[in-house]
């Protein structure tokens, strides 16, 4: 078994204001019914906030901490905007207290500065990829992701991501540059049956042992 250090992580609790309640589905519907089997139990989790939609254009922001979240694999950053409002975004990979981020159509190209895809010169690395015009961060947000700028053509943009697989985006579409946090979250062992109990995984157990009833593989 293998465990995180958290040698980023500053701060050992949320900033209340930014959590809520997060009830568990054990994996069923509105009416009651499994839709995703293996699920249930866990370690209860409080939700926390994080802001996808970047709304607030050209105002600066420092970051406060660098948290654990335990509903995602990155890391993520407490940030104070100038105006006084106290946020939750993802943190990037060299994301320290004290640094400064902000939103702009003309932001410098450092880590952590977000603004149109369509402004940011090829070769550079992005996360929190905007696949729609206005409908905020969808892609690239696991810990230690990253797409890569290929080219600019016309209305669009080439991005290449860890898949390998290549889209394009339109260039007034928003992208923050840098890789997400917590590169090494792919090098964890479990270890042991327990330690996936606490994150809310039950067995997984073969359809042909099941009853026919239950699998179609069931009998």
């Amino acid at each position: 078994m293998s465990v995180n250090a958290f040698a980023e992580i500053t701060a050992d609790k949320p900033f209340k204001k930014l959590t809520t309640n997060r009830k568990s589905s054990g994996g069923r519907n509105a009416t009651g019914r499994t839709t995703s089997r293996f699920r249930g139990a866990g370690h209860k989790r409080r939700l926390r906030i994080v802001d996808f939609k970047f709304h607030k254009k050209d105002i600066p922001s420092t970051v406060q901490t660098i948290e654990y979240d335990p509903n995602r694999s990155a890391f993520i950053a407490l940030v104070l905007d100038a105006d006084g409002e106290h946020r939750y975004v993802l943190a990037h990979s060299q994301m320290k207290v004290g640094d400064t981020i902000i939103t702009s159509d003309d932001a410098k190209l450092i880590s952590g500065n977000r603004l149109k895809i369509g402004n940011i010169p090829t070769g550079l690395f992005v996360y929190n990829v905007e696949l729609v015009i206005g409908k905020g961060a969808q892609a690239v947000r696991s810990a230690g992701a990253s797409a890569q700028i290929v080219s600019q053509e016309g209305e669009y943009t080439q991005i290449k991501l860890n898949s390998g697989e290549v889209r394009l985006v339109h260039k007034a579409c928003f992208a923050t540059l840098g890789i997400v946090s917590n590169i090494d979250h792919n090098q964890i062992v479990i270890g042991k049956a327990g330690r996936s109990r606490w994150k809310g995984r039950r067995p997984h157990v073969l359809g042909s042992s099941m009853n026919p009833v239950d699998h179609p593989h069931g009998g």
